[in-house]
C-alpha cells in the first residue's frame, strides 16, 4: 500500500508545481518582446476598407511630452469580458435574404459570419411573434387562448427560421442568440390592439410569461438554441407599430412573481434575463427601480439598452450607462438595438453612418458593455420590409429588384471591432491624450492585443501608440477608423 500512497503524493506535489507554473505565466507581465503593430484602416474618401495599411515597430519611449498625441494602453489594468457583436436576424432580414440569388445570400452570411473572410459576428437577437420589421401583424396563437393551446410558430418556418439556421452554420455552427418581445397577442392588452402601446391585462400576467417558454422551446425544437431574453422592447415607448408599456415597478413584479419563476419552473434559469430593453435616458431610473428589490434582482442577469434617445435632439447620454455599471457592476450591460433611422436611398454612402456606430461602440465598451447588437443585418432597397413604413438604414442593403448589394459604411465600422475582438476577450486600459481621438482595446484570448482607434474630425493626426515604455508611430486620418493589432 505505501508505494501508491507514495505515487499519489508524488502527483499531489507534481500537480501544485504544475498549477504554480501555470498561475505564474498567467500574471506574468505583458511584454512587447518580438511583437509589431500591424495597422487596419477604413478612411473616407478612399477603397481602404479594413484594409492592412502596414506594420509598424516599438522603439523605446519612456515619457512622451504634452506636445506630443498619444493614445496609451495599459494591458495588466483589465476590465470586463468581451461575449459577443452581432445584429437581429427580423422577419424583414430573412424575407430580403430570400428574394436574392443564391451566390448573393452567400456573399451576405460569408461577409457577415466567416470569421476569416467576413467580419465574424458571433452575437443576435430575433423577435418573439411580429415586430415593425415585419411584413406584417402575426401572433402564434389564436385569439383568446390564456391556455396557449393553439401555440404554433408556422409562420417563421417560411423566412426566418431557416434563415437562422443558415446564420447559425455560417458562424461555425454557434450563435449566442437572444429573443425579445414587441408586445403580447392583442386581446392581453388593456387597448386590445397588439399595436399602439397598451399594457398588460391583469389576470394575464402567467399566461404571457408562459408565452416565453413556449416560445423558446419551439425555437430549440427547431434547432435554434437560445441563450436569453429580455422582458419587453421599448416598454416606455406607444408606437403605430407592436409596442407594450411597463413602469419601472410594474416591470420589476412582472420579473419577480411571474417571468422570473416561470423560467425557473421550466427548467430555464439558465437563460440569460435582460431587463429595460430601452434608451440611456431613462436607464438608471428602470434599472435602480428593479434591482433594488432582491427578490426581482435574483432573476436578471442584465440591463439592455439602445441608442435612440437622441430622439429628443439630445446626444447620446454615455454617462448613464456608466453610472448603471458603476452602482450595479454584478449585472451586465448589454446594447440590444440600434441604427440609423430614416431611410434614405441618397444616403447610403453618407460617412456619418458608420461614425455614429463607432462613435457609440467605443463609448459603450468603455463603459462596461458586454455585448453590441445592431439592428437588422439586413434590408431591402427602401429601408425594409416594414409594415407601419419605419424604414431604416441597415449595414447592408439588398435591392431585391437586380439582386445588388450595398455594403455602407457601418458594416466596416462595425467590423473593426466584432473581426478583431473576440468573444472571451478582456478589455484592457486604453486613453487617448486628445479628446480628438477615440480608443478602446481588448487583449483577445490567444494574447494579440486590439486596439481600435476612431478620428471623427477633418484634419490628420499624427500620434504615438505607447505601451509600458515604448511607443509606434501612427498616423490617423480624417474621418478614419484602424483596428491596431499588436502581436
Amino acid at each position: 500500500m505505501k508505494r501508491p500512497i507514495k505515487a499519489a503524493c508524488f502527483a499531489v506535489v507534481a500537480a501544485g508545481i504544475l498549477m504554480s507554473a501555470a498561475s505564474a505565466q498567467q500574471k506574468a507581465p505583458f511584454s512587447l518582446k518580438n511583437k509589431s503593430v500591424k495597422v487596419y484602416v477604413t478612411e473616407k474618401g478612399t477603397d481602404n476598407r479594413m484594409t492592412k495599411t502596414g506594420t509598424l515597430n516599438f522603439e523605446a519611449k519612456p515619457q512622451p511630452v504634452e506636445t506630443e498625441v498619444a493614445v496609451f494602453v495599459d494591458p495588466s489594468k483589465t476590465f470586463q469580458t468581451m461575449l459577443g457583436i452581432g445584429g437581429a436576424l427580423t422577419d424583414a432580414s430573412a424575407e430580403t435574404f430570400y428574394k436574392l440569388p443564391k451566390d448573393k445570400q452567400k456573399e451576405i452570411l460569408t461577409a457577415y459570419y466567416d470569421k476569416t473572410k467576413g467580419i465574424g459576428y458571433t452575437f443576435g437577437r430575433t423577435n418573439i411573434q411580429s415586430c415593425d420589421f415585419s411584413s406584417d401583424t402575426y401572433s402564434y396563437v389564436k385569439d383568446g387562448d390564456k391556455a396557449l393551446k393553439t401555440f404554433d410558430i408556422s409562420h417563421d418556418k417560411k423566412y426566418r427560421i431557416p434563415f437562422i439556421k443558415e446564420v447559425i452554420a455560417a458562424a461555425g455552427g454557434k450563435l449566442t442568440m437572444f429573443v425579445s418581445p414587441w408586445s403580447p397577442p392583442g386581446w392581453m392588452k388593456t387597448n386590445n390592439d397588439v399595436l399602439h402601446g397598451g399594457t398588460l391585462k391583469k389576470g394575464f400576467d402567467q399566461s404571457w410569461a408562459n408565452f416565453y417558454i413556449k416560445f423558446i422551446n419551439a425555437y430549440e425544437k427547431q434547432g435554434i438554441p437560445i441563450w436569453g431574453l429580455t422582458v419587453q422592447n421599448e416598454p416606455m415607448a406607444t408606437q403605430t407599430w407592436e409596442s407594450c408599456l411597463y413602469t419601472a415597478e410594474e416591470e420589476r413584479d412582472f420579473v419577480k412573481n411571474f417571468l422570473g419563476p416561470t423560467l425557473q419552473k421550466s427548467g430555464m434559469a439558465g437563460k440569460k434575463l435582460i431587463v429595460w430593453d430601452h434608451n440611456r435616458d431613462l436607464m438608471y431610473q428602470r434599472v435602480s427601480t428593479i434591482l433594488e428589490d432582491p427578490a426581482a434582482a435574483k432573476y436578471v442577469w442584465g440591463v439592455g439598452y439602445h441608442w435612440y434617445e437622441t430622439w429628443t435632439g439630445a446626444g447620446m447620454n454615455f454617462e448613464n450607462e456608466r453610472l448603471v455599471h458603476q452602482t450595479f457592476p454584478s449585472k451586465n450591460l448589454v446594447f440590444t438595438e440600434g441604427c440609423a433611422e430614416r431611410y434614405d436611398a441618397t444616403k447610403l454612402d453618407d460617412w456619418s453612418l458608420g461614425e455614429k456606430y463607432g462613435y457609440s461602440m467605443i463609448n459603450d465598451f468603455n463603459a462596461g458593455t458586454v455585448a453590441w447588437t445592431d439592428w437588422n443585418v439586413l434590408l431591402d432597397e427602401k429601408g425594409g420590409p416594414n409594415h407601419v413604413g419605419n424604414f431604416c438604414f441597415a449595414p447592408v442593403h439588398a435591392d431585391t429588384k437586380t439582386g445588388a448589394v450595398t455594403f455602407t459604411n457601418s458594416y466596416y465600422y462595425i467590423g473593426h471591432f466584432s473581426k478583431f475582438i473576440k468573444p472571451g476577450a478582456r478589455r484592457i486600459a486604453s486613453s487617448a491624450s486628445r479628446d480628438k481621438l477615440l480608443t478602446t482595446a481588448y487583449m483577445n484570448p490567444d494574447g494579440k492585443i486590439a486596439v481600435v482607434v476612431m478620428n471623427k474630425n477633418d484634419e490628420k493626426i499624427d500620434y504615438l501608440l505607447w505601451i509600458k515604455g515604448k511607443a509606434a508611430k501612427v498616423t490617423s486620418a480624417p474621418h478614419s477608423i484602424a483596428t491596431l493589432i499588436v502581436e
